[in-house]
């Protein structure tokens, strides 16, 4: 409700006098029907229970499919198509275990567990201000007790002993296994029986003559068997352009008649890299869009990578192959902490 008065000047002012939001309050309660029916109440019970007892049945079931049922055995499910019948039973029963666990739980709450409605008022969150001047006091008492200011040999002590003990939350990582040292400084290059330039594929070995200008080829060390932990270091790629085409020449000579030799993985997370553009010799890296020209010595021009890639030195041994002359100048792939 308003009222109306005049300001002197001719206008009118309105003054509030009744609040036009008044607290609509809280609803009372209103019982359920399991509440005031208990025939409804037992009916619930049952429910509830038929849902435990579902749940049940379904981890039992479980059990039964991971003994009875081939791991190799396909069911050809409508809209999924072929799937392992092992996995499939697993899934549906642990599903229905499950969900008969919520469900009866849920329906228990809303069906029979006490439904009185309690309401507890919210006090002032802030002190006031005897207790936070009461506060105050007691701190600075504390601190006058402990004699802190005036015994520099204490606090100084307290001050080592804090740094000193996070020393003891470090150590044990230690037991998260073997530290890298050196392993990752050197690859299988550095083998001189390891030097052979072979392909991937085929594991033929590797002349000039084989490569035709703008060609790629990945190649693997040769001279024996090489396990996927090295060969996670030692993949290399080899790319023929003219020589006219390499723009560093200190890179040039790492090459042999425009064949030049990178790593083939990626020195941002490790990805192998292959997608080549012959027209302006750049390598990209699928994985995070790194970009390396190769014509400026595999220089990174775009992306997250933070190093250039490696290259290999390479030569032709006396019978006209393709060959290292030594390892990589620089580890290989991403950054790690025994870098140096």
């Amino acid at each position: 409700m308003n009222e109306h008065t005049d300001d002197g000047h001719g206008a009118e002012l309105a003054h509030l006098v009744d609040d036009p939001f008044a607290d609509p309050g809280l609803h009372h309660g209103e019982p359920r029907r399991t509440d005031v029916d208990e025939r409804a109440a037992k009916r619930a019970e049952r429910q509830v229970a038929a849902l435990f007892g579902l749940s049940t049945v379904a981890t039992v079931a479980f059990v039964v499919c991971f003994v009875a049922i081939d791991p190799h055995t396909v069911l050809r499910v409508l809209g999924l198509g072929k799937v392992s019948a092992m996995n499939f039973a697993l899934g549906i029963t642990l599903a229905i275990s499950m969900l008969g666990i919520g469900f009866g739980q849920i329906h228990w709450a809303r069906k029979l567990m006490n439904s009185e409605e309690m309401v507890q008022e919210r006090h002032p969150m802030k002190s006031s201000a005897a207790d936070t001047a009461e506060v105050l006091e007691m701190a600075k008492a504390g601190a006058a007790d402990s004699a802190l200011p005036r015994r520099k040999l204490i606090w100084m002590s307290l001050a080592g002993a804090m740094a000193a003990f996070p020393v003891t939350l470090i150590i044990p990582l230690r037991d998260l296994g073997p530290l890298p040292k050196k392993t990752l400084l050197s690859t299988v290059w550095a083998d001189p029986k390891r030097r052979q330039l072979v392909q991937a594929n085929s594991g033929a070995r590797v002349r000039p003559e084989d490569m035709e200008a703008g060609s790629l080829m990945s190649i693997h060390p040769g001279g024996g068997e090489i396990t996927q932990e090295e060969l996670a270091k030692a993949a290399v790629m080899i790319i023929r352009m003219r020589p006219e085409e390499v723009l560093n020449q200190a890179e040039a000579n790492k090459g042999y008649q425009g064949i030049m030799a990178f790593s083939k993985i990626c020195s941002h997370a490790g990805c192998p890299l292959g997608l080549y553009e012959h027209s302006t010799h750049h390598m990209l890296c699928p994985c995070h869009q790194s970009t390396f020209d190769l014509a400026k010595g595999g220089k990174v021009i775009f992306g997250p990578a933070a190093r250039n890639l490696p290259q290999l030195a390479i030569t032709v041994d006396k019978d006209g192959y393709l060959v290292a002359e030594r390892d990589f100048d620089e580890p290989v792939g991403p950054s790690f902490w025994e870098r140096s």
